[in-house]
């Protein structure tokens, strides 16, 4: 299953985001290790461009759960970017990193995210870092506010490089072509398999045996997967057996035998992988010490690359100067006698003249050599087999730091192991507890569907019953309260449309939700009104107590209201859910609930006992649930399925 984004998917993704130019800024928010959402104004709605667990960077088809409080680091975000416009978004090289800028009175500020190496989320302005999501430091470069940003080093662009320079830096390697295509050409795994399908070239093949055929070939099928995805995108989401594998900005061919479903953006695309992918997730259990231990093998396997790469580089290096050999022995011949009769400053005017010098250094006898794509290091007052030699025993020193850091890899990878094993034995123990539904909106209230389809919210307090008004009742709902001090106000939504039955589950619920539950009431009387009806402006010297409202006009009632409810399993949106409701309700609705009544004595464990019977977490019924105790006065189960007998 795909783990990141790729080059492609990022340059994709960049282009979505051409759309957010001119757009403003709306609110920051941040949650969990690596979540950072930015919700912005558009000239077409609100976007919420979502950086994901530090990997994923996509314009978010859904609107994620936000927390309500923000944390340090959206305030401060929010601080500098609220309101600010966007400008142009780029991605840099064909490194998974992008750059948007963003324009205040005060400045100008560059946002960066990095989805490699941990990930981050950064905020620049004039070369230095003013806040970032995570605080590290590299061999190369320092993440922390204060300090100047600096780009990580820039790798191969095959997008942008020449047959020639491909395929020498594609020969340099002693990989096979697939790891170098890999690796050394900087395309990723998925697209190296890619490349390598379209191509018709082996990739098992070393990659220096390769045929000047082979690497044309090579060549040109990574130009015509950068045509399809700069100019003819086809998102696309690959499937085995049902699940998603893998997405892309384009059709793949190793994918042959997926199910392939097109998609309009690769961020839809994206969006879809992770809502699956989520839902498929039965529960994050996370041991630190594991944890800390994936971290250290994650940058083992960092630096073995590394030396590798290096030593790789330094042999590249030693083998080009034989390529040039009568160029590099003439230079360093040149030089060598020149140094002995010239000043520096003659020596440096002198050497910068030939066209294949980059630099001299005559404090350190040192002059550096184009050859090819190469820049090659050398010391003049050596001679090239000496320099050679010596950039050789470099790459081999490399090789062995490389081989000693994989065995501390090794070391790590069999801790790992051992550790993961216990862990395991917790986690299968923790699987076997209930898993909660899908959340909804409406699950901030009490709430539950009509008998006609129609969401019914109350409040849950003060708080909220002021906030269920304000804010969601709307002209064509309907007003509810029970006919009793300290009720919760409830609201049928498109209320008057619906039927007598319906206007009635809804007195019945905020009657049911009241303090007469709490008193344990057989019955009870509860009215509905009209929006307009509805008020907090008192009448003169008249106080509206935080939570209350004031009703003008005619109140429409409805007597002898059991204190009787339903819970049980109900389907909304396909989505199962525990619902708490009057039980006429449920008994149209669902094939198993229990029917539920106040109870005298305190049994705080009946919550427990219905979630487990239903197979969610108990604080998912203690939340539905009428106030003050409750017993369970009948169960209705589902008939078990009977074969009739011919």
């Amino acid at each position: 299953m795909k783990k990141e984004m790729s080059s492609f998917d990022v340059r994709s993704v960049v282009t979505e985001m051409a759309a957010l130019e001119n757009a403003h800024m709306d609110k920051i928010f941040q949650w969990g290790a690596g979540n950072v959402l930015f919700r912005i104004n558009t000239k077409n709605g609100k976007e919420d461009l979502f950086f994901k667990d530090k990997k994923w960077l996509f314009l978010s088809p859904d609107r994620p759960d936000t927390p309500v409080t923000p944390t340090s680091f959206a305030t401060f975000l929010r601080k500098y970017l609220t309101n600010a416009r966007i400008g142009k978004t780029r991605q840099i090289g064909f490194d998974r990193i992008v750059e948007m800028q963003v324009f205040k009175a005060e400045g100008e500020y560059l946002l960066i995210f990095e989805m490699f190496g941990g990930g981050n989320v950064l905020l620049v302005q004039d070369g230095k870092i003013v806040n970032c999501l995570t605080q590290r430091t590299f061999r190369d470069r320092t993440t922390r506010p204060g300090e100047e940003y600096v780009m990580p080093k820039e790798r191969f662009n095959p997008l942008t490089s020449d047959e020639d320079s491909f395929k020498n830096l594609f020969r340099s390697s002693d990989s096979d072509t697939v790891r170098t295509l890999a690796t050394v050409n900087n395309l990723g795994g998925q697209y190296a398999e890619e490349v390598c399908k379209r191509a018709g070239v082996d990739k098992t093949v070393p990659a220096k045996d390769a045929d000047d055929a082979s690497v044309h070939a090579l060549h040109s099928a990574v130009m015509e997967i950068a045509d399809y995805v700069m100019r003819e995108p086809h998102p696309t989401i690959f499937r085995q057996e049902g699940k998603i594998v893998d997405i892309a900005p384009m059709d793949l061919h190793i994918y042959e035998d997926c199910v392939k479903e097109p998609m309009p953006t690769i961020s839809e695309a994206i969006g879809k992988f992770m809502g699956e992918n989520e839902a498929e997730e039965q529960r994050e259990f996370v041991d630190p010490e594991i944890e800390k231990l994936k971290k250290r093998i994650e940058k083992q396997k960092e630096t073995v690359d590394a030396y590798r790469v290096e030593a790789e580089r330094l042999k590249a290096q030693a083998d080009s100067l034989y390529t040039e050999y009568q160029k590099v022995s003439e230079l360093l011949t040149v030089l060598g006698e020149q140094c002995k009769k010239l000043s520096w400053e003659k020596l440096t005017e002198g050497a910068l003249k030939i066209p294949y010098v980059s630099y001299i250094d005559p404090s350190k006898n040192i002059v550096a050599m184009k050859i090819g794509i190469l820049e090659v290091e050398l010391d003049y007052t050596k001679n090239i087999d000496t320099n050679a030699s010596e950039i050789y025993a470099r790459g081999k020193e490399q090789n062995e730091k490389a081989d000693n850091a994989q065995k501390a890899l090794d070391d790590s990878v069999a801790e790992l192991e051992k550790k993961q094993k216990g862990f395991d034995k917790k986690v299968a123990a923790e699987l076997a507890k209930a898993k909660p539904t899908k959340r909804f909106w409406f699950e901030s209230y009490k709430w539950f569907i009509s008998s006609g389809g129609r969401l019914v919210i109350a409040g849950r307090d003060t708080h909220s019953n002021d906030q269920v008004v304000k804010k969601h009742l709307k002209e064509g709902d309907v007003y509810a309260h029970a006919d009793i001090h300290g009720a919760p106000s409830v609201i049928l939504k498109d209320g008057l449309k619906a039927s007598e039955e319906e206007l009635r589950e809804a007195c019945w619920f905020a009657l049911a939700q009241s303090k007469a539950w709490m008193a344990g009431s057989a019955e009870g009387g509860a009215f509905w009104a009209y929006p307009d009806q509805v008020s907090k402006t008192p009448n003169a010297g008249e106080f509206v107590p935080r939570g209350a409202f004031i009703i003008r006009g005619k109140r429409n009632y409805e007597y002898h209201l059991p204190l009787e409810m339903g819970i049980g399993e109900v389907y909304y949106q396909n989505e199962r859910k525990i619902m708490c409701a009057p039980t006429p309700v449920m008994e149209k609705c669902s094939e198993k609930y229990y029917v539920i009544r106040p109870s005298k004595e305190k049994n705080g464990r009946m919550a427990g006992d219905i979630a487990k019977a239903f197979e969610v977490p108990e604080e998912e019924v203690s939340r539905i649930l009428p106030p003050g105790s409750v017993d369970i006065v009948r169960k209705v189960l589902p008939k078990p399925d009977t074969d009739e007998e011919e």
